[in-house]
């Protein structure tokens, strides 16, 4: 039973269950776990119309990869982990300029943050 035939398959058990298959919105990922090839390149094809062939999808926030490699889903988390500690840190300096305005000092004075807190009467929290 080839993919086609399969697909077909589903896709009628789907319909008949009152589901509506989405011919535009819908892609496929070719995994390629092994070297052995077991069928030649199959046009896949929902009620005649070919469906296009993806090399990734995201789906849940996950990168999965058609090759079965995580270098892409790897450089994406790194990234993301670097925006987080961007928004993090810029919260942080807003605090800290409002702690300077607070002590009437401005950066160029060269006063510590552990000097303003204790003159402001605020305690570092750590993470």
């Amino acid at each position: 039973m080839g993919v086609n035939t399969r697909l077909e398959v589903w896709r009628q058990t789907l319909e008949s269950k009152g589901f509506k298959l989405s011919r535009s919105k819908t892609d496929y990922l070719e995994c390629k776990f092994s070297d052995e090839r077991h069928e030649e390149e199959v046009e896949v094809k929902i009620d005649s119309q070919v469906i296009p062939k993806r090399d990734r999808f995201k789906y849940l926030g996950s990168i999965i990869q058609g090759e079965g490699e995580i270098d892409e889903y790897v450089t994406h988390r790194i990234g993301v982990g670097w925006m987080r500690w961007r928004l993090a840190s810029g919260v942080y300096a807003t605090r800290m300029c409002r702690l300077y305005i607070s002590a009437n000092s401005i950066r160029k004075d060269k006063i510590r943050n552990e000097v303003i807190r204790n003159k402001v009467g605020v305690a570092f929290v750590e993470d």
